[in-house]
């Protein structure tokens, strides 16, 4: 039987490849099954065949596994032994008994594995009798044998340290060796493996059977709690104040049922693998091996939850302080934002920034305060990603960390709000948001501009909406239009206030004024000052105050000559618009006059 088995483990050899391939589509696809819900759908004859390949897929992986698993992990192995304790004799991966003393040249452990290695011959040669076993004793020795051939010998040093009598140890071990070898060569025999086979097949339906049954239930539960939002699942109230909705509570409740499939699912895979290979002589070895692994891990989860459970109330303590102290402070601050609770020297636009800041420093030292009571605290891996994460934070964060605090500087420095329309460098618009690390401007042709705060710290910030805003006194725009000296002053100034009513968007009072800024060589400057609150909309004022110059000048035959403007004006056209000109009006011819002596 083992050379047929060896023979099909050759056959497959080729294959592993193809069935591991296998193996990890169809977890996959069991995987994508627990998260779709349209699982219910009418089963075609595709899906069906599909099912099939996939039994016979898991059963054929199951059986390569059997096969191969003697290769990769040899029944020679005994366990570890000591001198104090003893060597211990494997049979068939049982411990039969344990050698203690040495004998002669021969080590205790050097007698285990010699007898472990000859009880193994004999239990495979099916062609010697397990009644063949007997004993036979001398003076100084007691052996065991078959047919000839010495299994093992006990001494007087075995005996003592066995505190029993040599004969009560040698008939001991004679009766442990019959059962053992007896059940050795049953398990093997063609029977026990097709019964093997049996139970392995029993499995694996019953594995298909109970991942159906995980993927018809567990939609349902989820459909039930998507019916359930709005009616019994409630949400999380403190008087009037709905802290959770309903609806985030199912989807709190579908995630954690989610998470528990996952586990199950996992849980049933980790524990199908085992039991199969449980049923196989010569694979029992690795299931008892996997068991204790899953039996070791789940301790050792066991004690640490137990262990950290005075840390998890101190976190906890840690964590509900935190939540409250927040609390009030946010209470404060949005009082202060309200002007419902004042300071003296305290705005109620820095409330907002104030509050997110005092948070963070909060939470930050409670995870001061917390992190000595995390699970791995003092690890070196904890050290090191911590020393890792400080280095790499120190590295990168320059630059973050002076906008952040150019972000705190021009926060309580005031420089602007929100909506206000200001000129940072080159740039003019409105601002649009403002955040530690950014300032984002929309110019009046709805560019969004990003400035790094450490770029608008170290500029000039020009502020058109903040005197109205803070003062109630309003803006003043100015605009400058250069006429000759042969224009009376005061009819210049008289047209350019005639303007200045008629443009809207500009304040009636307090009332525009006209200031003589310079007399040049060629021309009077003459500025037109106005007053306005509507400081997003100056391109539309500027435009139409333009206009509305323009306009006043033709009507009172005031023309706006270029600085450097000249003519020959004695028989020329007139540079007045044909509509502002009389309608009489005739081009005149030169004129040649005597000047006298």
């Amino acid at each position: 039987m083992v050379e047929s088995i060896i023979i099909c483990i050759d056959r497959l050899s080729n294959s592993v490849n193809v069935i591991q391939l296998g193996l990890n589509s169809l977890l996959l696809k069991q995987l994508d099954d627990i998260y779709i819900f349209s699982y219910y759908q009418e089963a075609s004859i595709t899906m069906i065949s599909r099912k099939i390949k996939s039994f016979i897929s898991i059963f054929l992986i199951t059986l390569s596994i059997l096969l191969i698993s003697p290769l990769v992990y040899g029944q020679n192995e005994t366990s570890n032994g000591d001198k104090i304790d003893g060597y211990p004799v494997v049979l068939n991966d049982q411990i039969l008994f344990k050698i203690q003393a040495p004998t002669g040249s021969f080590s205790s452990e050097e007698r285990a594995e010699t007898i472990t290695t000859r009880l193994e011959k004999f239990a495979e040669d099916n062609s010697l009798s397990i009644d063949s076993i007997k004993l036979e004793s001398s003076d100084n020795i007691t052996s065991i044998i078959a047919e000839d051939k010495i299994l093992a010998t006990l001494t007087e040093e075995d005996a003592d340290a066995a505190r029993k009598s040599r004969q009560e140890l040698a008939e001991e071990y004679l009766e442990i060796i019959k059962t053992s070898v007896n059940q050795f060569r049953e398990e093997r025999t063609l029977t026990a493996r097709i019964f093997s086979l049996v139970w392995t097949l029993i499995a694996t339906l019953s594995l298909f059977l109970i991942l159906k049954i995980i993927n018809i239930i567990f939609p349902r539960i989820f459909n039930l709690l998507n019916r359930w939002r709005e009616t019994i699942i409630p949400s999380l109230r403190i008087q009037n104040v709905e802290l959770i909705t309903s609806a985030q509570v199912a989807e709190v409740l579908i995630g954690i049922i989610k998470f528990i499939r996952v586990i199950i699912f996992l849980a049933i895979i980790f524990l199908y693998i085992p039991f199969v290979l449980s049923f196989f002589p010569l694979t029992r070895k690795i299931s008892s091996k996997i068991f204790d692994y899953i039996l070791q891990a789940n301790l050792f989860i066991y004690e640490s939850v137990i262990n950290y459970i005075p840390n998890i109330f101190m976190v906890g303590l840690i964590v509900l302080c935190t939540y409250y102290i927040i609390r009030f402070c946010k209470f404060i601050f949005k009082e202060l934002e309200r002007g419902n609770i004042t300071i003296p020297g305290f705005y109620q636009d820095w409330a907002t920034p104030t509050y997110n800041i005092l948070q963070f420093l909060i939470i930050a030292l409670a995870a001061v305060i917390a992190f000595p009571y995390l699970p791995g605290f003092d690890s070196p891996a904890f050290r090191g990603i911590s020393v890792f994460l400080g280095i790499l934070f120190s590295l990168g964060s320059t630059s973050a960390v002076a906008n952040t605090v150019g972000g705190v500087i021009l926060i309580y420095t005031r420089a602007f709000q929100l909506g206000d329309r200001v000129q940072i460098g080159d740039i003019i618009g409105d601002i649009e948001d403002k955040t530690l690390l950014v300032t984002r401007i929309r110019t009046p042709k709805n560019v969004i501009v990003t400035l790094p705060n450490a770029t608008v710290l170290n500029s000039n910030v020009i502020n058109f909406s903040a005197s109205a805003r803070e003062t109630g006194i309003p803006l003043i725009i100015s605009t400058t239009i250069t006429l000759g000296y042969d224009v009376p002053w005061r009819k210049v100034h008289q047209v350019l206030l005639a303007a200045a009513d008629m443009t809207n968007s500009l304040l009636k009072d307090p009332k525009p004024f006209v200031l003589q800024t310079s007399l040049d060589d060629f021309y009077v400057s003459y500025e037109l000052n106005v007053y306005t609150d509507k400081t997003r909309k100056l391109f539309y004022i500027y435009s139409d105050l333009h206009q509305h110059i323009q306009d006043k000048c033709n009507e009172s035959d005031i023309e706006i000559l270029s600085p450097h403007y000249s003519a020959l004006r004695d028989g020329n056209q007139n540079t007045i618009p044909a509509n502002y000109l009389p309608k009489d009006y005739q081009i005149p011819g030169f004129k040649i006059e005597n000047l006298g002596k």
